[in-house]
Formats: structure tokens, C-alpha cells, sequence
């Protein structure tokens, strides 16, 4: 009896187990949620077709329009300048940037013009019994001769034998002998051709000059050149003259320069051609970087628009009744964030902002600018 209990009581146990584990499986089952369609919102813009200038960036660094090298072409010590011959040093039109001591060389000068001025003096009581007619001339020549000034031209023979006379006494060769030292000497000394600074000082004073020495580098501050290389598909809209807007790298400053020359060769590793814009401006400095902006041409009935706007390279998204849809469109020109576009009728609503993941057919609620955003009309799609 005591067996048959215990064998009935573990049936009715494992009976109500299997009872219960089937209900708390029954009711563990969940319903699957619905997935809530995302509508997203989009910023559109209304197209107004226009006519776009064409903008061509580039840059470069500013140079000097007049430049001056110094250079030696004599030999000898660095004795003076108008002012302290350093980097930086301002000098105006005419002063002495250079004076080379000369003092052995307008010895020998000198020593040429005495030997001229006594050989014309040789020749005066042939010319005045033979030539008179020249005498008068040559005297004259003679009295206003002045050693410490640069020799006058000589007198024009009236009569050709007198001419063949003067000339086969060598008077002519040490003319011109004169002429030629006047000429090395003069440069001895170097003098500011504009008004300018000294970017480059290479001697000091006491120095000893050797010819074919650079001295230093001397430029006019006043006027710069800007550098910029163009593609060559502009290069026959560039004209001279034209304004073009320069920036600084801070777009803090603007400059106005104009073309001033363009290169007539293509760069054949780079198809471009080379722009020189000229630009005058307080703060300018050589070798200032600058970016440039010039107006090539304008394009009738277009649009700019961002390039990541740009699908395929010849599409963009629309909006009609909340759904995407998608135009043909023609490229006219690219710039590195923007793309001017034709084919795109006035009053369409186009995308102003990307949208991951956008494709035909999407449903899209647009942005309201006052705060929140219209409902979408819902389509079936």
C-alpha cells in the first residue's frame, strides 16, 4: 500500500509540472512590435535660374615689380653708403646704396684726360695755319676743358681734310679712351634707381669687393607682382586689365589688383598657363601668400550648388509631394566646393543639404525654418 502511494504522488507530481511548464511557455509568447516608419527631414531650396560669373581660385606669393641685384663689376674696398648697408634699410631715388674706393683708378683717368687735353694742344698751330676755319672751334674746346669734369663730345670738323688730320693723330682713339675709363669709373658707385628698401645686404663696410660679387638685393616697395598659374581653358577669357580680388589667408585683408600680363606659353607638365597680376596696398611684403579670385566668364541661366549635391555627376534630387525624385542636369563648370549647373527649370525645389542614403522614391518631410518641420503626405510607394 505504502508503494502504491508513493508511486501515485510522484505520477501527480510530474503530471503538474509538465500542466505548469506548459502555461508559463503559453504565456511567455510576445506579439512582434510594428516597425515605426522614419521619415526624414530634408532642407530644399526653390531654384531661380540666373546668370553665375565663372570664379577661378588660385594663389601665390607677391614679388617685387622692380627688382635690383647688386653686383661688383669693379674691384676694391666698400667704403660708404648713404645709410647703414643692412636688410631692411629704406632708401629714396638717388642716393648712394654703394661707393667702392676708387681713388687708384680716377688717378689713371685723370692721367688719360691730361694726355688728351696735350695732344688737342699739339695740334692747334697746324689747325691754325692750315684749318683755320676749325681753330676756332677746337680753341674753344680747350678753354672750357675742365679735368675734374666728364670730357665734352669733340668739335665737328667743318672740312674733311681737317677731319683726316685729327683723326690720324689719334685724337679720336684717346677720346674715346677717356670716354671708357669715365665710364668704369662711374661705376665705383651705386645708386637707389627708386625709392625702395634693401632686402638682401651681403658686404659691410671695409670689405674687399671682387667683380661678379652680388652685393645684396634692392626692391621697390610701392608695386608687387602676384604669380598665378591658370588652366588653359581660361586662357583665352583672361583679358588684360581686368580687376581681380585678392585675400589673405586670414580672409581678414582684401587687395584689388589687375592683370597686368599673360604668359602666351603653356606649362606642359601642368597645362596652365601663368597669370601676373599687379597689386599696390599699404602692408604688402614680398613673398606675402595670397589668394586670388579672377572673373572669367558668365554663365546665363544657371545655378551653383554644393558638389556633394551632384549624383552620378549629372544628377541631382527634387522634391515632388514630399517624394525624391531625380532631374538630368548639365555641368558647366566645377570649383573645389561648388558646381555651376544648367537644365534645372525655375521654381523646382531641389536638396540644399545631403541626405545619407537618399534614393527615388524616398518619403521626406521638409524643415520648417520656424521650428519645426511639415507633415508628409503619405504616398504609396
Amino acid at each position: 500500500m505504502r508503494k502504491f502511494l508513493l508511486f501515485a504522488i510522484g505520477i501527480g507530481i510530474i503530471a503538474a509540472a509538465s500542466i505548469g511548464a506548459y502555461f508559463i511557455v503559453k504565456s511567455n509568447t510576445r506579439e512582434k512590435p510594428k516597425v515605426a516608419k522614419v521619415i526624414k527631414t530634408v532642407f530644399v531650396d526653390t531654384v531661380k535660374n540666373a546668370t553665375i560669373p565663372i570664379t577661378i581660385p588660385a594663389n601665390g606669393n607677391l614679388i617685387a615689380k622692380n627688382r635690383l641685384e647688386l653686383y661688383a663689376e669693379v674691384e676694391g674696398v666698400f667704403e660708404a653708403s648713404q645709410s647703414d648697408f643692412k636688410a631692411g634699410q629704406p632708401y629714396n631715388k638717388g642716393q648712394l646704396l654703394i661707393r667702392i674706393n676708387s681713388n687708384e683708378y680716377y688717378a689713371s683717368v685723370q692721367s688719360a684726360k691730361s694726355d688728351l687735353y696735350n695732344l688737342i694742344t699739339s695740334l692747334m698751330p697746324d689747325l691754325r695755319l692750315d684749318y683755320p676755319e676749325d681753330f676756332s672751334a677746337w680753341n674753344t674746346y680747350l678753354q672750357d676743358y675742365d679735368m675734374d669734369k666728364s670730357i665734352a663730345d669733340l668739335p665737328k670738323s667743318k672740312n674733311n681734310k681737317a677731319n683726316y688730320f685729327i683723326t690720324g693723330r689719334g685724337v679720336h682713339s684717346a677720346f674715346y679712351n677717356v670716354k671708357n675709363l669715365e665710364q668704369r669709373l662711374s661705376k665705383y658707385r651705386i645708386y637707389a634707381p627708386f625709392d625702395g628698401i634693401l632686402t638682401e645686404g651681403l658686404v659691410n663696410k671695409g670689405s674687399l669687393v671682387r667683380p661678379g660679387q652680388k652685393l645684396g638685393e634692392f626692391i621697390d616697395t610701392s608695386v608687387y607682382e602676384l604669380e598665378l598659374a591658370i588652366s588653359s581653358t581660361f586662357s583665352d577669357l583672361l583679358q588684360i586689365g581686368e580687376n581681380v580680388t585678392l585675400n589673405t589667408l586670414d580672409k581678414q585683408t582684401d587687395y584689388t589688383g589687375k592683370v597686368s600680363r599673360v604668359n602666351g606659353r603653356i606649362d606642359q607638365a601642368t597645362q596652365t598657363v601663368t597669370v601676373f597680376v599687379q597689386v599696390t596696398g599699404d602692408n604688402l611684403k614680398e613673398g606675402m601668400y595670397l589668394e586670388a579670385e579672377l572673373e572669367a566668364k558668365e554663365i546665363p541661366d544657371a545655378i551653383k550648388i554644393s558638389r556633394k549635391l551632384l549624383v552620378d555627376q549629372s544628377e541631382i534630387f527634387v522634391l515632388n509631394d514630399s517624394v525624391l525624385g531625380i532631374v538630368k542636369v548639365d555641368p558647366v563648370y566645377f570649383s573645389p566646393n561648388e558646381v555651376v549647373i544648367k537644365g534645372v527649370p525655375d521654381n523646382t525645389i531641389i536638396l540644399s543639404k545631403s541626405i545619407p542614403g537618399a534614393y527615388v522614391g524616398m518619403l521626406v518631410k521638409v524643415n520648417d525654418p520656424s521650428g519645426g518641420t511639415s507633415t508628409a503626405k503619405q504616398t504609396d510607394l
